[in-house]
């Protein structure tokens, strides 16, 4: 009797990919300007960067400074370090939404570093910095 073909293996899952980030600091700039109110317009003066940049920057496009980022950060009321841990936040949670995993859960023998962010408040428009607390663990 004639031996049959083994079936061809099933193609591995690819692994997820993770976001660039770029994508991940322009959206935290977005929710950012969305969740005060504020317009591109009104940010982009204030941190003296175009308007279309701006967009760009928010959109993911462009691969803004760190220079353009701390200006377009401080004129939302965030400090560089409070943009940066924001969009850590980002990153470590969609990465682990692509892998199927909960917070601190899988096999690595590493211990995944933490962030957390509380919100003091947001300021209304116009009266000044948002504040958010912002605590790393590791």
């Amino acid at each position: 009797m004639p031996l049959r073909p083994a079936a061809p293996a099933a193609p591995a899952e690819p692994a997820p990919k993770e976001p660039l980030w770029r994508d991940l600091v322009g959206a935290v700039l977005r929710r950012e300007r969305l969740a005060q109110e504020r317009t591109l317009k009104d940010v982009a003066d204030a941190a003296r960067i175009s308007v279309p940049y701006l967009s760009e920057v928010e959109r993911g496009r462009k691969e803004a400074s760190s220079e353009v980022l701390a200006a377009a950060a401080h004129a939302l009321g965030l400090g560089l370090g409070d943009l940066l841990g924001l969009t850590y936040h980002e990153l470590t949670a969609g990465t682990r939404r692509a892998r199927g995993r909960g917070h601190g859960t899988g096999a690595s023998s590493v211990a995944e570093p933490r962030a957390s962010v509380a919100y003091v408040g947001t300021a209304p428009r116009g009266s000044g910095p948002a504040r958010a607390r912002l605590s790393l663990a590791a």
